[in-house]
C-alpha cells in the first residue's frame, strides 16, 4: 500500500471501526513502518481529520463521515466493475439519474467512456440528472451529454446538493432511470443513507424514476443507516459484486429486486 491516499483511507477506516489506533498495530496491518504511519497521522491531524495521541491517533466527530476523496480507495476494484455492469445496463437516449458518492462516480466515468453513446455527430445521446458537483464536473466536458445539476447546498463530504432547492427541480422532471449510491441495503429497512438531506434528495430522484438501480458493493448490503431513501420494494436492480455472498443477496431477490452480480 505505497500510495499515500490509499494509506490515508485505510487509516481512517480503522479509525472508524476502532475508534483509536495505535502506531505499532496499524504499521503491522498495512505492512509499512511506523516512521510512515506516524508521517501519515501527522498529516490527518493537520486536515483535522484526526487527534494525534502518544502513540497514535482518535478519530475527530468530524470525520464520522469521511470525505469522498478519503473513500475513493475502498473497494475499487469492486466498484470499478460494479460501475462498467450499470453503464451497460443504459441505452442510447435514455434520461439517467446519478447521486453522489464514489460508486456513482465510477458509474459517471463509465458512461462517459461509452463509445456507442457518442456516436451521434457530437450530439447529445445521453442525458445525466445529478446532484453531485463532482460528477457534473466530469460530465460537462461530455458533449454526447445533455447534463442537468439540481440546485441546493452542497455537503463537503460528498460534494451532493442537498435541500428544497434540489427537491423543486427533481418535481418538474422524470428519469428512465436513477442509479443510486447508498450506505446500506437490506430487506427490512430498504435503501438508507447516513444523512438525511442527502437521502431526501436521492428519495425524490427514486420516486421521478422509472427504474431504481442500486449500486453497492457487498460491504454494504445487510445493513441499515440513519435514513430511508426508498423501501426495497422500490428498489428494481441491485448491482454488486461478484463475491457478495448469497445470504446477503438471496433475501433481496426473494423481495423481487433482481440482482447482477459484476
Amino acid at each position: 500500500m505505497a500510495a499515500p491516499q490509499a494509506r490515508w483511507s485505510a487509516l481512517l477506516e480503522m479509525l472508524t471501526r476502532d475508534g483509536r489506533i495505535e502506531v505499532e498495530a496499524a504499521a503491522a496491518e498495512l505492512a509499512v513502518s511506523a516512521a510512515t504511519i506516524r508521517r501519515d497521522l501527522d498529516e490527518l491531524a493537520r486536515q483535522n481529520m484526526v487527534t494525534r495521541t502518544h502513540g497514535g491517533a482518535t478519530i475527530n466527530a468530524i470525520a464520522y463521515d469521511l470525505p469522498l476523496r478519503y473513500k475513493s480507495a475502498r473497494r475499487a476494484a469492486e466498484k470499478e466493475r460494479i460501475a462498467r455492469a450499470a453503464a451497460a445496463l443504459v441505452k442510447p437516449g435514455a434520461v439517467v439519474g446519478l447521486n453522489g458518492g464514489t460508486t456513482t462516480t465510477a458509474v459517471a466515468r463509465a458512461l462517459a467512456e461509452r463509445g456507442d453513446l457518442a456516436e451521434d455527430g457530437g450530439e447529445p445521446t445521453l442525458t445525466v440528472v445529478t446532484n453531485a458537483l463532482n460528477i457534473a464536473a466530469e460530465l460537462a466536458v461530455r458533449r454526447h451529454v445533455k447534463l442537468v445539476v439540481t440546485g441546493g447546498v452542497a455537503r463537503p463530504a460528498s460534494y451532493e446538493l442537498i435541500g428544497p432547492l434540489a427537491a423543486d427541480l427533481l418535481a418538474q422532471i422524470t428519469l428512465d432511470q436513477v442509479f443510486l449510491g447508498v450506505d446500506a441495503l437490506d430487506v427490512a429497512h430498504g435503501a438508507t443513507a447516513r444523512h438525511e438531506g442527502e437521502a431526501g434528495v436521492n428519495r425524490e430522484l427514486a420516486r421521478r424514476a422509472e427504474r431504481v438501480v442500486v449500486v453497492a458493493d457487498a460491504s454494504k448490503l445487510g445493513q441499515r443507516a440513519f435514513a430511508r431513501i426508498c423501501p426495497v420494494e422500490d428498489v428494481h436492480v441491485l448491482v454488486t459484486d461478484e463475491d457478495a455472498p448469497a445470504e446477503l443477496t438471496e433475501p433481496l431477490a426473494a423481495a423481487g429486486v433482481e440482482i447482477v452480480r459484476a
